[in-house]
């Protein structure tokens, strides 16, 4: 093999490609197995020259600078990789991904637990220097110890090597769950041929079924066909709008047998994993897996996490009881039967309804005014004026699919802060749900060196296009994308020296503070003027259906914030109790643990736990921490206050976000960060006042 020393870097493709943009072309299959090698025998040598380091010449440059620069090929090959696997799935990128998922992860795992790196770190901290480090060094030397003493630096020869295994484990179960839930989904499909049975069914639902049997080959000009699947664009309607009580139960019920129909079933993988998870935190000295993943965020504990869950619900169940019955008793006087328990096939329906009955509102007469090439442009709009950037599409450049956009995204002084990409329709070899993710991440400039910039990317499953209107977005959709683009956002703003600091790579219940207050743009008049324009006259939303957006925001708003906290209870049970899950019916613990939290039903479905990706598709993720949602929507609301006071285009406001939330990463406490904006800690009555429920 070529000594690392001698290769030409710079001239690499493929998987290992420096390029900032790669071509995604050359990004095949069939050469991941040999890239990541590579990258890893590199990652081998870099660490293996730090645990060299004796205590006479430890230095924090050729110890903790040295770790945060090791690996540095191997994250960008392997979050390359990665991604594929989420955006364009195939059976051979699939095969070499498992083959290379435990080499991956046995490397990943075993560097906190290597005790030559670690006597290495422990050399330097023991040295008057280290105690003299300040700012950003300073929080990086106490995070990556603390990283370590997290991961089980401590502990004796043997459950390192437990913890090892664990670790390699739950890596592949959490794959072969995301796998499981991909496929599920995508076997299964419902051909209608009688378009009586669409009564309801808006016209842009229909046609949107109607391209997706055309695109299938299926049905003729004369024999129409429509094809509806469990993506959320095609089965989301149906549940709300069609007049066909079986066409909706078809689809729920196919939905909720996601992740549970062999040969699909994910119901072992859990119990596998949560087993797991639990020996690894009795490993590491915590009581539950919920206390060691919380121990570094900002709940601190599995315990504090389930008291702010339990004290939002305690606040909400008076209104959400409220909203049950003026539901059911709306069902009753509605259909001429006993007021009764609803299906939950028809809940999404007749909850529809009533929002339109009550408030003369129909969320379909706004999709006019969302074009997704609209919407993305006033959002960037919005963050140029907030935030003193400009954004800038990049015609010339490709990206994994024909649909995929490049964007180059810059300060108001010109200078380049980073690229991203854009994918936002489904497909069938791409993951469900939106996200966003960071493929690289840069630093500032400093004396000797300009400013390096990130990569990120922003993905989504919204309507697709019909024909030759464009995408026309729910409002809801609308949310999701401004959502995704406020994660983008602090990734991109970031301007943190420490790589491994920066960005999104905080606190996992403040990760979200910076995705969810974008959302608060896409219900005031003056921002929705910027992008909110019909498609085809381009006018504004009219002031009356304006009004009646915002009077309904609301509705039901104890029984999604119930929705929220109903998942939160789940996560934080099964991690905190993790044996109460180990045998019989996996569903019936469940539902005793939210019991409170969920709309009572005439029969149970299956719960929504085997297709549960935030918990159960990675070694962590959401896991003991699908809370994080609402502790950060608590920071939103009262983060957004300010705004509401000063400005929502008020540029000083903006910019002060910027400066002291979006470009600060992982470089001070969280709860200091929030502090410096707000001058105070959080507020928790202003979710409840914006939500309607103080």
């Amino acid at each position: 093999m070529i000594p690392i020393l001698c290769r030409d870097m710079g001239n690499e493709t493929g998987f290992l490609s420096a390029a900032k943009l790669v071509d995604w072309g050359e990004l095949q299959a069939d050469r991941v197995e040999a890239d990541v090698e590579v990258a890893l025998d590199r990652a081998k040598e870099e660490i293996e020259a730090i645990c060299q380091v004796d205590a006479a010449p430890a230095t924090f440059e050729n110890t903790f600078l040295a770790l945060e620069r090791a690996g540095e090929d191997l994250s960008r090959v392997w979050g390359r990789v990665d991604h594929l696997t989420a955006v364009k799935d195939s059976k051979e990128l699939r095969e070499v991904y498992n083959a290379m998922l435990p080499k991956v992860t046995e490397f990943n795992s075993s560097i906190p637990l290597n005790p030559r790196l670690w006597a290495a770190l422990k050399s330097f901290a023991a040295k008057p220097e280290a105690s003299a480090l300040s700012g950003i060094e300073k929080r990086f030397f106490d995070e990556t110890i603390a990283d370590f003493e997290q991961a089980g630096a401590d502990l004796d020869e043997t459950p390192k090597a437990r913890l090892e295994e664990i670790n390699k484990e739950l890596a592949q179960k959490t794959q072969k769950f995301s796998e499981n839930v991909l496929d599920s989904t995508n076997a299964f499909e419902l051909l209608i041929e009688d378009e009586s049975r669409l009564a309801g069914l808006p016209e842009s639902a229909r046609q949107a079924a109607l391209q997706s049997a055309q695109s299938k080959d299926l049905g003729s000009d004369e024999a129409p066909v429509w094809r509806f699947t469990l993506q959320a664009p095609s089965i989301m309607p149906v549940l709300k709008f069609a007049d066909d009580e079986s066409l909706r139960k078809e689809l729920k019920e196919a939905s909720s047998l996601i992740g549970l129909k062999e040969p699909y079933d994910n119901t072992q993988l859990i119990r596998e994993v949560l087993v797991l998870r639990a020996e690894k935190a009795t490993l590491l000295g915590k009581s539950n897996f919920a206390d060691n993943a919380l121990q570094r965020r900002m709940a601190k504990s599995g315990a504090a996490a389930l008291k702010f869950v339990e004290d939002l619900h305690d606040r909400s169940k008076e209104a959400f009881a409220r909203e049950i019955d003026e539901l059911e008793s709306f069902v009753a006087a509605e259909t001429g039967q006993p007021k009764e328990r609803l299906d939950h096939w028809n809940v999404s329906y007749w909850a529809e309804k009533l929002r339109q009955r009550r408030y003369d509102f129909d969320e379909e007469s706004l999709r006019p005014y969302f074009p997704i090439n609209k919407v993305l442009g006033g959002m960037f709009d919005i963050a140029q004026r907030l935030f003193s950037v400009t954004i800038e599409e990049r015609s010339e450049l490709k990206g994994w699919h024909e649909e995929v956009k490049v964007y180059d995204l810059r300060d108001s002084s010109g200078e380049l802060l980073g690229h991203f990409y854009a994918d936002w329709h489904p497909r069938e070899e791409k993951r469900g749900g939106a996200w966003m993710n960071f493929l690289d991440t840069g630093a500032p400039s400093s004396d000797d060196e300009p400013r390096e910039p990130h990569v990120g990317l922003i993905c989504g499953n919204m309507t697709a296009p019909i024909g030759d209107r464009p995408a026309l977005l729910t409002h809801r959709e609308v949310e999701t994308v401004f959502h995704e683009f406020g994660h983008l956002l602090h990734h991109l703003l970031s301007d943190v020296s420490i790589k491994s600091l920066s960005g999104v790579n905080v606190a996992w219940d403040f990760v979200e503070l910076p995705s969810q207050i974008m959302e608060n743009w896409c219900w005031n008049r003056e921002s929705l003027d910027l992008f909110a324009r019909h498609f085809e006259t381009d006018e504004p939303i009219p002031e009356e259906l304006f009004s009646k957006m915002v009077a309904a925001r609301n509705f039901n708003a104890a029984m999604m914030m119930m929705q929220q906290l109903s998942l939160g209870k789940l996560d934080l049970e099964m991690h905190l109790h993790p044996e109460d899950y180990q045998s019989g019916e996996l569903d019936e613990p469940i539902r005793e643990a939210i019991d409170g939290y969920s709309i009572p039903l005439k029969a149970e479905p299956p719960t929504i736990v085997r297709r549960f990706s935030h918990l159960f598709s990675s070694p962590v993720g959401y896991a003991a921490g699908y809370y994080s949602y609402k502790w950060a929507e608590v920071l939103d609301a009262d983060a957004f206050t300010r705004f509401e006071r000063e400005g929502v285009f008020n540029e000083d406001t903006g910019m002060d976000f910027r400066k002291r939330i979006l470009s600060q990463g992982n470089s001070r406490d969280p709860m200091d960060l929030f502090e410096s904006f707000m001058g105070r800690e959080p507020d928790p009555e202003a979710l409840l006042a914006r939500s309607g429920l103080a």
